[in-house]
């Protein structure tokens, strides 16, 4: 399958979006580019030192900015920032190139991914499920608004959910083509 345009990868942190690009990317033969990676590239810092030393509102100016060189480019594979999806600018940019695919799963699930790592801003000093139960649910509503299609990824490895990408992108092109 050729893709025609962009894949933008959304959802919570730790849902598995930068594992499925990188089997999106293998299976389609085509570029993936990571957004929060991209970030820290290109300021030279990481996350939490952007968010410490800028707030989290220039960070989010970032990926907005982001977007706008990702538009540029021949169709690719967008692993996205967990809070791309909540500025609507970003999702008019992305839905404008591209098509968008919410990758879901369970607090439970979140939880069992992200808890040993210190990367996570939003995360620092509450670790658990109840609040990462809490952050989804704030954010989920934006992110099924963003979304063109979801797929939910407990109990799946990154190669299961591409398939499924593969199937779901495969049909939207057909329906355009």
């Amino acid at each position: 399958m050729q893709l025609q345009r962009h894949i933008f990868l959304i959802g919570f942190m730790g849902v598995g979006k930068t594992s499925t690009s990188r089997q999106l990317s293998k299976k389609l033969k085509t570029e993936e580019i990571d957004t929060d990676a991209m970030i820290v590239q290109q300021e030279g810092k990481s996350i939490s030192a952007i968010f410490e030393d800028s707030g989290e509102a220039c960070f989010r100016d970032l990926e907005t900015k982001l977007l706008d060189q990702i538009a540029d480019r021949k169709p690719c594979i967008v692993s996205c920032g967990g809070g791309m999806a909540m500025r609507q600018t970003n999702v008019e940019k992305m839905k404008a190139c591209g098509t968008v695919i919410f990758l879901t799963a369970e607090p439970e699930t979140i939880y069992s991914h992200v808890k040993d790592s210190r990367e996570r801003p939003l995360l620092n000093g509450n670790m658990n499920v109840a609040y990462i139960g809490e952050l989804m649910g704030a954010r989920t509503p934006k992110y099924q608004a963003a979304a063109d299609i979801s797929v939910a990824t407990d109990g799946l490895n990154p190669e299961q959910v591409a398939d499924i990408i593969i199937r779901e992108i495969s049909k939207v092109q057909e329906c355009e083509g």
